[in-house]
Order: C-alpha cells, then sequence, then structure tokens
C-alpha cells in the first residue's frame, strides 16, 4: 500500500489541515505512516509566523532530499510536497533552494493535492493562489478521529499586526457558513468526538452566514453547536481583544459546554509597545475585559501570547508586561523572542532590540509565567474535576485526558474509558501536567 508521512509545524490550524491533507490523500489511496523513510508522499505542513520555523523547513529538507535519492537508488519513487504559510509566502523561491520539492502549495489549496502530485510527475508544481472555491467543498470525510477535534471555522486576518505575516499568507478574514459547520461538527460526533474546538486565525471575527439569513457571531454559533447530540465540550481558539463582545461574555456564563478556558492574546503591557505593533488595544482596556469575562464566568483559566524585545521595546515597555501578567494571572502562556519576517512593517524599522537584551526578557518573563502556571496546577491538587479521557497514558494501564481547563491529566484507569467524562480527584501537580485518581467509573453528565 502507498503511504504518506504528513509532518505540521505551528499553529491548531495547521495541525487542523495536515490531518485534512491526510484525510484527502487517505481517500487516494494513501496510508498514513510516522516513519517518513517508507513514506512515498512527504507533506511538510509549513508555519511563516516565527524565522527559526521556515529554518527548521529548509533543514528538514535537507534532509529529504537525501532520503529521496536513497529511495531512488532503491527503485521508489518520493514526491515532496512543502504546503501551509512558508509555501504560500516563498512560493517557487522554496524549489529554488531545495530543487527535491516537488509540489508547492498554499493553505487554501490543498485540496487540489491529487491532482498537483499528479502534475508534479511531469515537473514541479507551485500553487498558492487564493481559489474562488471554497476547499472545505472539496474535502473528503474525516477518516480518523479521537475523543477531541479542531473544527475550523474562519481563516485569514484583517488585523495587520505590524509583526504578523497572517494577513499576507492566510488572506482576508473569511467565515464558513453556520450549516457547514454544523454539518461538520455532526459528523464527527457521529464519529465518536466528544469535544471541539473552533479555531480560526482570529475567531472570533468569526461572521458567518446563519442557517436563517442572518450572520451569525461566534457566540451564535457556539450556541447551535452545543446542541448538536454528543457534543460534550466546546473551545475555541485565537481570539483577538477587539473582537470580544457581550454575546461572547454572555456564552461564557450561560453555556455549560462552553469550557472555563479562554485563550486570548495580549502580546505585550506596554501601551506605547502594543500602539507600535497596530493592536488597536491598550494594557488597561485588556484588563478591564478580562475583568468583565471573570464576572461572567469566575474560574475561567487564561491563557496568552507575549513577544519580547518588539522594536523600541525599552526596559520600561518590558516592565509594563510584567506589571500586566502580575495583574492578570495566567494558567499558560506562550512567550517568544520578536523575529522580523519579511514583507511586515516590524522588519524595516531601524531599532531592533538587541538579541542579548530580548533573551534576558525573555528568560525573566517565561519565569514569571511558569510560576503562575505552577501554582495554578498546584491549586488543583485535593480538587475533583471532570475529565474528558482522550488517549491512553505514559504508563501501561494509565489514561490521559483534560480538565475543563485545559489541564492534563494522568491516571490510571482502563482503557475503555477513552472518549468518556470521569470525575478524577488530582492528587499530585507535575511539571507539565496533574496525577489523579479516578472516582467514579460512570461517565459524569
Amino acid at each position: 500500500m502507498k503511504k504518506a508521512f504528513v509532518k505540521s509545524y505551528g499553529c491548531q490550524m495547521n495541525a487542523y489541515d495536515a490531518a485534512r491533507m491526510a484525510d484527502v490523500l487517505g481517500a487516494e489511496g494513501y496510508a498514513a505512516t510516522d516513519t517518513v523513510e517508507d513514506a512515498d508522499i512527504v507533506v511538510l505542513n509549513t508555519c511563516h509566523i516565527r524565522e527559526k520555523a521556515a529554518e527548521k523547513v529548509y533543514s528538514e529538507l535537507g534532509r529529504l532530499r537525501v532520503l529521496k535519492g536513497e529511495r531512488k537508488a532503491q527503485g521508489l519513487d518520493t514526491r515532496i510536497v512543502v504546503a501551509g504559510c512558508v509555501a504560500q509566502a516563498e512560493g517557487a523561491e522554496i524549489q529554488a533552494r531545495q530543487p527535491a520539492v516537488d509540489v508547492v502549495v498554499g493553505p487554501q489549496n490543498y485540496h487540489r493535492l491529487p491532482d498537483l502530485l499528479a502534475r508534479s510527475r511531469e515537473r514541479r508544481v507551485v500553487d498558492t493562489e487564493f481559489p474562488v472555491e471554497d476547499k472545505f467543498d472539496h474535502l473528503p470525510r474525516r477518516r480518523t478521529l479521537g475523543a477531541s477535534a479542531f473544527l475550523t471555522v474562519q481563516e485569514g486576518c484583517d488585523k495587520f499586526c505590524a509583526f504578523c505575516v497572517v494577513p499576507y499568507t492566510r488572506g482576508a478574514e473569511v467565515s464558513r457558513p453556520v450549516a457547514a459547520v454544523l454539518a461538520e461538527a455532526e459528523k464527527l460526533a457521529e464519529g465518536g468526538v466528544r469535544e471541539i474546538t473552533l479555531i480560526g486565525q482570529n475567531v472570533n471575527a468569526y461572521h458567518g452566514t446563519g442557517t436563517d439569513g442572518p450572520v451569525a457571531g461566534l457566540a451564535e454559533l457556539v450556541r447551535a453547536v452545543a446542541r448538536i447530540p454528543g457534543i460534550a465540550r466546546i473551545r475555541y481558539t485565537t481570539s483577538h481583544p477587539n473582537d470580544f463582545d457581550d454575546a461572547l461574555i454572555r456564552a461564557h456564563a450561560e453555556i455549560p459546554a462552553l469550557m472555563p478556558y479562554l485563550h486570548l492574546p495580549v502580546q505585550a503591557g506596554s501601551d506605547r509597545i502594543l500602539a507600535a505593533m497596530n493592536r488597536k488595544h491598550t494594557g488597561d482596556q485588556y484588563r478591564r475585559l478580562i475583568d468583565r469575562v471573570r464576572a461572567a464566568r469566575p474560574d475561567i483559566a487564561l491563557s496568552s501570547d507575549f513577544i519580547v524585545g518588539f522594536p523600541g521595546e525599552t526596559d520600561a515597555d518590558f516592565g509594563e508586561t510584567l506589571r500586566l501578567v502580575r495583574d492578570v494571572g495566567f494558567e499558560s502562556a506562550f512567550s517568544f523572542k520578536y523575529s522580523p519576517r519579511p514583507g511586515t512593517p516590524a522588519a524595516d524599522r531601524t531599532d531592533q532590540v538587541p538579541e542579548s537584551v530580548m533573551a534576558a526578557r525573555l528568560a525573566e518573563l517565561q519565569a514569571l509565567l511558569d510560576s503562575q502556571r505552577y501554582a495554578y496546577q498546584r491549586a488543583a491538587e485535593g480538587r475533583t474535576f471532570d475529565v474528558l479521557v482522550e488517549k491512553p497514558g505514559r504508563r501501561p494501564g494509565q489514561v490521559a485526558g483534560k480538565t475543563p481547563h485545559l489541564l492534563a491529566v494522568q491516571f490510571d484507569a482502563a482503557a475503555h474509558h477513552i472518549g468518556s467524562v470521569v470525575r478524577v480527584r488530582i492528587t499530585e501537580a507535575g511539571t507539565n501536567s496533574l496525577f489523579g485518581q479516578l472516582v467514579s467509573e460512570a461517565a459524569a453528565a
């Protein structure tokens, strides 16, 4: 049987796209493999957000070129595909840098993979146009499902943050119709999915055509998904503070299936830096929004993104970021050193922060965020949570799942609990996950 190896870099959107590419190839008779040496098709689904992510792709392509040559010597054909945001941004330049690449395809065109692969046997192919047709209308039914699944509801971004390439690689904001989202969600539920995470580059800007005509926002979409039998949990990511409306705040208070977890990137605490980033919100506006969300859902867990060393950032600006972190308190967060991306406004600035300064600031920020994360996990000790069991655990006889607040939990239980929501008492907080004891064999309501 023909085999396909698909590797994804970056965000949840890329993880979803990688799974859908595997579905497309599966419909063409390719079995998924985790061993790249056995693959007849290798797909790298790339991320262009950070410089190192893009360079990792070229490093990987160097290794794949050697593998392709070794397989050719054995009479085996290997097609190499570069997909995703690096593909969209760099196009034919990828094949110029690495001639072993057969297909370069942007994130809006991967539904065309079978045709592109067929054409690549005659000559190398690049497809980075933004198509008229909706790729989702051409994707096959999803083949491999677990207890949790991502579901793309919105793509692209109109915010044009000064550091970000997404508007250029993913295009303008586009929302899928409510009916299309619900149809896919119903199929996921039929396949045993219990938790759906609605994803988009700017998911709370969702404005899909409603089932009765008018445009629906994310809150209305969440309410509709919550009515699907079998769906016990709903999450969404990633959001922008400026698109967080009253309806979505009310949804957190009123919809039991909407989990008490919110990933809401702030990026920095300094108003001066936020303005330079073109974020269009201030630190205090972010604080007030968090206060309103917590008033609606007091137990909500918060996550965010931070960039340190944005051009022109001073020690005082960085101090404002630390102050915001202390004021808000986060369960988890992602923090990065600023890296200039070609074509973005910030990349042309002359006041770039020295690498050594960025590294020191990142270490200090991460230490503060890690202390908050571990304190949050330790506070869970002795408490009992509903845990959605997702997969086998690290040890035999162990399973793993997530609390409503997206904390990872390992505990001893039979594998038949996978896909169920069970009650678990937390006995210990580890560095990256919790450990617990099964309280009830019966699935929690």
